[in-house]
Formats: structure tokens, C-alpha cells, sequence
């Protein structure tokens, strides 16, 4: 089963702004979680007027408690990508795309580590208000941008978990067909989790992750918010003056 999170809402901001802010929103109280943003590729099409720029985002992140329970200590790892605790580091690819004469901008972020556990696609499309255009926002008479956003949310855990139990099955049947059985412990002990399946583990995986996308997503859109308000205030200037602050709470 696939689990999906959608939400929409406005921000009192004219197009221009909120899209700039988007590119400028890591990182802000609310996600300092971010470590590292880079830009892999960005391309203008001049017949349609359209930007499309692709980012490497390094975040900072710890599996949920509850969802640790059901990954075998191979999945979580001790070094490197993960920990025992829970504790990694994980890359998010962002495409943008965005459309300035017709007033839209889309974007789409998924996770490339963790795939085995979790695949995580996040698309967001912000969008002028219907009837309005590039004059009147230059007049000021357009601050509004809606946004939709939308999430799916897929565990492959099961996956993997039936590979491996075909994997015990197997090395079962070779150790019966040897005569250890009875004689000798089985080859592989099958850990706790063994005793759900493969379909009950990967919903559990996708409810709790959708919990927690639930609670994550108000928290985007207030970071984003921040970012709104130093654009107005201050501008670019005070925009990094503020991300330098974020960054230096984390260090």
C-alpha cells in the first residue's frame, strides 16, 4: 500500500517573491536539519520562458523511533549513511521548473538513500492567482501565491524482507537435505520480525512516516514564511545575514 499526504494553502506574497524565496529557504529555523545545498544543472529556455534547475540537498535526519523497530540491524547500519540509533545523513534531489510569463512554478524532491526503506516524493506547484498577471503584481495589486503540495509515500521494506525469508527457506531445505536437521541449530535464526509480513511491516513503515510528514510539512511552509518576511523587511541582504544565524545554531 502507498500512503499520500496533500495540503493546500496561500501565502500573502506576490509569485516573484515566493518563488525566490523557495530557492532561498535552506537554511531557516525550521530546517536547519539542512546541511548542504548544491546546484547540479540549471537551463532557461527562451521560447517558453522557462527555468529548470536541478539541487543536491545534504539533510541531517534520525529515523523514527517506531520505525526502527522493524529494520534488521543490516538496514539501519553502524557508520557511514546510518547508525544504530537511527541518526543519517541523506541526499534529496530537487527539480524545479519555473514558468514566469504563465506564473506557475513546480517542483519535485526525492529521496536517493533510505530507497530500500522508504521512497519519499514530494511535489509542490505554486501558482498565481487565477485572473492575475505579471502587470498587475508589478502594481501591486496581486500579494497572494497559492500552493499545492502533495506527498506519496512508499516502503520497499516487504521487499526485501521476502528475499530473505526465501533466502532462510532455502538454506533450510539444504541443511534438511544434508541431514542436519534436528542435529544442528539452523543456519540463519529468523530475528522477532519475522513473525509479521511483509504487508504488515511496510504499512506500519508508511503510517509512521506519514505522521511524520504531517508534522513536518506545517513546519516547511513556516520556514518558508521566515523567509517571506526577511525578502520584505530586508531583502536579500537581511535573507543572508538570517542564514548565516541559522547556520551558526547548528554549529
Amino acid at each position: 500500500m502507498v500512503k499520500f499526504y496533500s495540503s493546500n494553502y496561500t501565502y500573502d506574497y506576490s509569485f516573484p517573491a515566493v518563488s525566490l524565496a523557495y530557492f532561498l529557504r535552506y537554511p531557516n529555523p525550521y530546517s536547519r536539519h539542512v546541511s548542504s545545498t548544491d546546484t547540479i544543472s540549471r537551463s532557461f529556455d527562451p521560447e517558453t520562458q522557462r527555468l529548470t534547475t536541478v539541487r543536491l540537498h545534504l539533510k541531517r535526519s534520525r529515523l523514527p523511533s517506531a520505525v526502527l523497530q522493524f529494520l534488521p540491524k543490516r538496514e539501519v547500519g553502524t557508520g557511514g549513511e546510518g547508525s544504530s540509533d537511527g541518526r543519517a545523513e541523506s541526499f534529496i534531489l530537487e527539480t524545479s521548473t519555473v514558468d514566469v510569463r504563465e506564473g506557475w512554478m513546480s517542483t519535485e524532491s526525492k529521496n536517493l538513500d533510505w530507497n530500500n526503506v522508504l521512497s519519499v516524493i514530494e511535489r509542490h506547484t505554486y501558482s498565481r492567482p487565477p485572473g492575475s498577471n505579471v502587470l498587475t503584481e508589478k502594481a501591486g495589486l496581486e500579494d497572494r501565491t497559492d500552493v499545492a503540495v502533495s506527498v506519496t509515500l512508499k516502503s520497499r521494506i516487504g521487499e526485501q524482507l521476502r528475499k530473505r525469508r526465501q533466502r532462510w527457506g532455502e538454506q533450510a531445505t539444504a541443511s534438511s537435505v544434508a541431514g542436519g536437521v534436528g542435529e544442528e541449530e539452523p543456519l540463519v535464526k529468523q530475528g522477532w520480525f519475522s513473525s509479521w509480513s511483509s504487508s504488515a511491516v511496510r504499512a506500519a513503515i508508511e503510517t509512521v512516516s506519514l505522521q511524520r510528514t504531517e508534522r513536518s510539512q506545517p513546519k516547511a511552509k513556516e520556514g518558508m514564511a521566515v523567509v517571506l518576511q526577511r525578502l520584505r523587511h530586508g531583502g536579500i541582504q537581511e535573507v543572508l545575514e538570517g542564514m548565516k544565524a541559522d547556520r551558526e545554531v547548528v554549529v
